[in-house]
């Protein structure tokens, strides 16, 4: 996961934030406003790191976000080398690969 503090312009830093979490996150945690890429709509993520992986879960007021969002918010959380899954976005921080199946098995 990246350096969260790169993301700090979207940091929530509200007293909801504070009451929930206790601190409005670090490097590798927090609550963070995201701009969707093509609507403008608030995507709201809480990233987390714990027990070997780093989460970020999003979620909008009344709808879930689509592929173009989720795709967005990895991008915006992960590094271009670091290969995610978009199950709700998690992937093992202890250095270990997400098995990928073979090549000529992808299309």
């Amino acid at each position: 996961m990246r350096n969260l503090h790169e993301l700090d312009e979207y940091r929530r830093r509200t007293a909801d934030v504070l009451r929930l979490y206790g601190a409005y996150g670090d490097d590798t945690c927090g609550v963070f406003d995201l701009p969707s890429p093509r609507t403008g709509v608030t995507l709201m993520c809480v990233a987390t790191t714990s027990s070997g992986w780093d989460h970020v879960s999003v979620s909008l007021k009344h709808r879930i976000p689509n592929w173009l969002e989720m795709e967005h918010v990895k991008r915006a959380f992960f590094l271009a080398d670091e290969v995610a899954m978009q199950l709700h976005v998690w992937r093992p921080n202890n250095g270990e690969a997400i098995p990928m199946p073979p090549s000529e098995l992808v299309l």
